[in-house]
């Protein structure tokens, strides 16, 4: 819930990270599906590595993700 203090950090994060993905050229439904995918898959790595090509600007990422150039 957005009316406590942790609901309010968390939409917090959620809008920065969907802004961040439209400022990249990105779909923000498709990456955040890539990211919980993604994330799910790694939680009980120790190793982090795997993040770096989950940044929204990553060369890594799907093309699915991606806006088509217009």
């Amino acid at each position: 819930m957005i009316d406590t203090i942790a609901g309010a950090k968390a939409s917090a994060i959620i809008y920065s990270i969907a802004e961040t993905a439209k400022a990249n050229n990105l779909k923000p439904y498709h990456y955040f599906e890539l990211l919980l995918t993604e994330i799910l898959k790694h939680m009980e790595d120790t190793n982090l590595d795997f993040l770096e090509d989950l940044l929204p600007w990553s060369e890594r990422l799907p093309a699915e993700c991606r806006k088509q150039n217009q």
